[in-house]
């Protein structure tokens, strides 16, 4: 078994046993032990009382965080025309149609969005395998398909947080950065989690949010009261 670096075991040693904490503690406590020597990212996960093996037990959607995420978000839309001209005017780092999609059937995916108007669907479709295992594939229900490029840009560039429950039931995201203030943090998770609560699926039964955790990149994960994350709203 590798031996654990001087650091690491400090981290340990400063969350050992504490469990359920508020989260103003949480967060204090996360912020102390993010000493790496880059502006570590902030994540929330929880865990969620659903099987996403049933369709109506899955849970996604998009939040924008107040504080934003600290994150430079590269966007590409697929549009023509006029909604091209929207999306280049909002800050969208790249607009094409059927070029774009050469460019990304070569390998080439350098952006971290994707949006598409809905005209523009015929073509994305055709790449479902290269952006559906990356997440990246425009879907309506995240507001990544409308005919409103510009403020699906604007929302991307600023801080919207998509989400979508994995097989064992988890939701993670990246809220923030080390750097931020405290309060700016326990903002944004609180945002995070209210919006997973009100994406509850009519097929959940019993509780439905069952654990919140946060941690920072380098660092060891912190039990959440989750009360204290999102109060009535997660029940």
């Amino acid at each position: 078994m590798a031996k654990l670096g001087k650091r690491t075991r400090a981290q340990r040693e400063a969350v050992a046993g504490k469990d359920n904490l508020d989260l103003s503690e949480a967060v204090a406590l996360i912020k102390s032990n993010a000493k790496a020597k880059f502006d570590e990212t902030i994540e929330v996960a929880l865990n969620l009382g659903v099987d996403p093996r049933h369709a109506d037990q899955m849970v996604r959607g998009s939040v924008t965080l107040p504080n934003g995420t600290g994150k430079t978000t590269r966007v590409a839309v697929f549009a023509r025309g006029e909604k091209a001209d929207e999306a280049k005017a909002a800050g969208a780092d790249i607009v094409g149609a059927e070029d774009l999609m050469e460019t990304i059937q070569g390998g080439t995916i350098d952006f971290d969005r994707c949006i598409a108007t809905p005209d523009m669907m015929s073509v994305v479709g055709r790449l479902g395998k290269i952006l559906g295992p990356r997440n990246l594939m425009p879907n309506p229900r995240v507001g990544t398909v409308t005919m409103d490029v510009a403020q699906a840009v604007k929302d991307a560039k600023g801080g919207q947080v998509q989400f979508r429950v994995e097989k064992a039931g988890v939701i993670h995201a990246g809220v923030g950065k080390a750097s931020f203030d405290a309060a700016k943090l326990e903002e944004n998770i609180r945002a995070f989690v209210e919006a997973v609560s009100r994406a509850k699926p009519t097929g959940a039964k019993g509780t439905y949010m069952k654990k919140v955790s946060v941690s920072s990149t380098m660092g060891p994960g912190v039990s959440v009261d989750v009360a204290s994350a999102a109060g009535n709203a997660a029940a």
